[in-house]
């Protein structure tokens, strides 16, 4: 939402915003554009006659007294991506879907378009290198949107994917999430099947080929809809140096992993349908870092070093794990996962983390036990853990300050740490431990 009010003011709108809360950096990058609401709450004279629209957040819930307010007087009120899709009309719109992959994807087609020159607009779920914003609307004949399968507004259950109405989609793979919104994998999958099923006459489908469940959803027909599929694109691994093996010898790295050899060749397809070559795009993938967060180098000295992954669903803390393990098979891992949504603090859910966490040597959980608001019989207990991640030696830790001082007192040499959330393990100074550990 930060991202879009930028935008839009870049545009030349008139941009006001309420919210109950606000963080960072949408909370920095807010006031560095003058955005910033002067306090937190909702207040119904915000509300007035001459405002062309209202976008709702997810915080806009029914009984909002300016959302009220907005009714009342009858001015046009929006989720995000019915307003995304409302500014794209005239665009080719290019959405990228998934459980897993799709801020990495749609950030490598936003590198890959940047480097060749390419005028477009975008919509992605992360701040990326060389990007000022995580919005840009203009008057660019084509749009790249990270497709988010979640709610498009607390009043609306429409997963947001579905509102972009893609002329391009692509579906990097499935593993159910989000069990607060779509109870059971069945209802989870079924929405990306309609979201395949959109595609409109002489559209385009990507499947990633090592997902059983979208190889699935590729098998149901569509008249007039051509199909495409991707793989791992090959590479290679030389004393922790990831090279991709092309027609025209390695290509050096900086990115790594199998899971991000999937996400590259996805991007690459993407690409291509909108007139990328091949070589266009070698040439400018080589010096693709990633998406912040999207395995993040922290600190590395010597033979040791720390990393910062979103990973928090299943499939994702699974894939980044193994990746930092291949890339340094000779090195001791240790792999930190902060439970920390809705769906990881739930007991009947926690069983979808078997076997995620083994490729680490040594792998610890923390989670905050206030953060969970469920009943007690969902409630997540520590005692829980071990045989839901099938690991009899898994360290659970509920108090941060247990979980820094055991880092601490760890011997770092020839030894990675990778932490992973989609929240900030209680405020940690992840940059600060690394400088204390990493010498």
């Amino acid at each position: 939402m930060h991202g879009l009010a930028i935008a839009l003011k870049n545009k030349g709108f008139e941009v006001t915003g309420s919210d109950d809360e606000i963080f960072e950096p949408s909370r920095s990058l807010l006031a560095k554009n003058n955005l910033l609401p002067k306090k937190n709450g909702w207040n119904e004279s915000n509300i007035t006659v001459d405002l062309d629209a209202v976008i709702l957040g997810m915080h806009a819930k029914r009984g909002n007294p300016e959302l009220d307010k907005a009714r009342s007087l009858n001015i046009p009120i929006y989720s995000f991506p019915e307003y995304i899709r409302k500014q794209c009309d005239d665009k080719q719109r290019i959405v990228i879907a998934g459980s897993h992959g799709k801020t990495t994807i749609t950030s490598m087609i936003m590198h890959v378009l940047k480097q060749a020159g390419r005028n477009f607009d975008f919509v992605v779920g992360a701040p990326l290198e060389g990007f000022s914003n995580m919005v840009k609307l203009t008057d660019a004949p084509i749009v790249i949107i990270e497709g988010d399968e979640y709610f498009s507004s607390a009043l609306d259950k429409t997963p947001k994917f579905l509102k972009y109405e893609h002329h391009i989609g692509l579906i990097s793979g499935i593993a159910w999430d989000h069990i607060n919104a779509f109870k059971t994998i069945d209802d989870y999958v079924k929405q990306f099947e309609i979201f395949a099923n959109n595609t409109p006459k002489a559209g385009s489908l990507i499947f990633c080929t090592e997902d059983d469940l979208a190889m699935m959803i590729s098998g149901n027909e569509r008249n007039d809809v051509t199909q495409y599929y991707y793989s791992a694109h090959p590479y290679k691994i030389e004393n922790g140096q990831t090279y991709l093996i092309t027609d025209d010898g390695p290509l050096k790295m900086k990115i790594f992993g199998r899971h991000n050899m999937l996400n590259l060749n996805g991007a690459k397809m993407v690409l291509q349908k909108i007139g990328v070559t091949p070589k266009m795009f070698y040439d400018a993938i080589t010096s693709f870092e990633g998406a912040a967060k999207r395995l993040q180098l922290i600190k590395e000295s010597g033979n040791s070093a720390v990393f910062l992954d979103f990973a928090h669903a299943p499939s994702k803390v699974e894939a980044t794990t193994a990746a930092l393990k291949e890339k340094n098979t000779n090195r001791k891992l240790t792999a930190c996962l902060e439970l920390h949504t809705y769906s990881s603090l739930n007991k009947q859910f926690i069983t979808n983390y078997s076997d995620t966490l083994s490729a680490a040597d040594e792998a610890c959980v923390y989670f905050n036990p206030d953060n969970n608001k469920l009943d007690e019989e969902n409630k997540l207990k520590p005692e829980d853990l071990q045989a839901a991640f099938n690991l009899k030696h898994l360290k659970v830790f509920t108090v941060i300050s247990d979980l820094e001082r055991y880092l601490v007192d760890e011997d770092w040499q020839n030894h990675n740490l990778l932490f992973m959330s989609s929240g900030n393990f209680k405020g940690l100074d992840i940059q600060k431990l690394a400088d204390n550990i990493i010498t």
